[in-house]
């Protein structure tokens, strides 16, 4: 019987999978160690029972937090190390990389941005430093029942009574909702404005707000380990305190990060996307069919071959945009690329693994079965691949 984790990858030419990241310092490295370290002892050996329990328990975040790995580019006054987007990128890259506690990227490095850009004094001081110690992690709830992409026709409302807000309205497909300590919330505030999405505002709501509930966790195709759930709003009432900046700029505010996730979802694409051809490189190498490795195959060659020169082009791609968005440049059209080709990739690639790994490829004892569930939602969240397309369609004059 084969290995049943990564398979052997003795002869594997990594050079395939180094990645020339000028972007990245030694101090980027160093961090990347201690969390490779971290990862391989509260992580790896847990995965199999996470991804039965579909659930990541809420103390494994809490050591991230420990262990300084969340929310890095935080302000030292809220307790940060206020590091630059360059160690999101790792800290993605690692916890996609063993396939768990994924959500603790996404509420590091793309909801937690929304408190810290548009939050005031108050708001920040009360929750950063619960976010940086792992205390809080987030989640953020855009999605309605029916509506997919087109948050400007969202329902869910908050009327305003007084000092508080009074919501109404369900949300479905919220990750971290079982884990959240602070949901942020989009609501219509003014359900006349014209254009609609000048009616929409973001409210941090925490879990035990009265008449706000968690609906049932989802059953998912992939991605097990993390906990997808509905929330409904039943008069709950919240705060005004908890409005995030302005009336009416919420739509506003949800874009001004997009740049920002999408790069970082390309990027979680590309790392399993080598992981997968490293084990099935490995794998193949190792695999005997008809008394010799199913690597001498002409076959085998030419699909491992295709995979890493989309793989090779991909990467030079995506290091270079990264390189430039920490440069401050914007570059919303080939990060709407880059997020459609690199998943739509991944998704492909997984595919094509698994058939090189033939009947093992369908046993859940090997790693290439879950990539194949996990990636096939990436080419999904974050903006769908079409809604990429037409993204790049119209900044290019269409």
């Amino acid at each position: 019987m084969l290995s049943k984790s990564t398979t052997s990858t003795k002869e594997v030419n990594y050079d395939l999978f180094k990645r020339n990241r000028s972007y990245l310092t030694d101090e980027h490295e160093m961090f990347r160690t201690s969390l490779q370290k971290f990862l391989e002892k509260e992580a790896v050996p847990n995965i199999e029972k996470w991804e039965e329990e579909k659930y990541t328990p809420r103390e494994f975040y809490e050591k991230l937090g420990e262990q300084g790995f969340l929310c890095p580019q935080i302000e030292t006054k809220y307790g940060g190390l206020e590091l630059d987007f360059g160690f999101n990128l790792v800290l993605a890259e690692e916890l996609f990389r063993v396939g768990v506690g994924t959500l603790a990227s996404t509420s590091s490095s793309i909801i937690v941005p929304y408190l810290e850009r548009f939050g005031n004094e108050e708001q920040k001081s009360k929750y950063l430093p619960k976010c940086v110690s792992g205390e809080i992690t987030t989640a953020v709830a855009m999605t309605e029942p029916g509506i997919g992409s087109d948050l400007a026709n969202m329902s869910t409302s908050a009327v305003r009574d007084g000092d508080h807000y009074i919501l109404n309205g369900e949300k479905t497909f919220i990750s971290n909702g079982i884990n959240a300590g602070l949901f942020f919330v989009a609501v219509k505030t003014d359900p006349k404005a014209i254009p609609a999405r000048k009616g929409i505002s973001i409210i941090m709501v925490e879990p035990k707000t009265p008449g706000f509930s968690c609906g049932k966790k989802l059953k998912k195709l992939g991605q097990h380990s993390t906990d997808t759930v509905e929330l409904v709003f039943d008069d709950a009432r919240v705060p005004v305190a908890n409005l995030l900046g302005e009336e009416g700029q919420g739509f506003y505010y949800l874009m001004d990060r997009l740049q920002q996730e999408r790069l970082l979802i390309a990027n979680s694409a590309l790392v399993v996307a080598e992981e997968m051809l490293k084990s099935t490189i490995g794998y193949v190498k190792e695999r005997q069919a008809f008394g010799k490795p199913i690597s001498s195959f002409q076959n085998t060659q030419f699909e491992i071959a295709e995979m890493a020169t989309e793989l090779t082009m991909a990467q030079t791609f995506l290091d270079d945009l990264a390189s430039k968005h920490l440069n401050g440049e914007n570059i919303v059209t080939q990060i709407s690329m880059a997020k459609w080709f690199i998943t739509d990739m991944a998704r492909r690639m997984s595919a094509r693994c698994l058939q090189l790994y033939g009947g093992y490829g369908f046993m859940e004892e090997y790693p290439i079965a879950r990539r194949y569930r996990d990636v096939a939602v990436m080419p999904i969240y974050g903006g769908t691949s079409e809604i990429m397309k037409n993204i790049i369609a119209k900044n290019i004059g269409l």
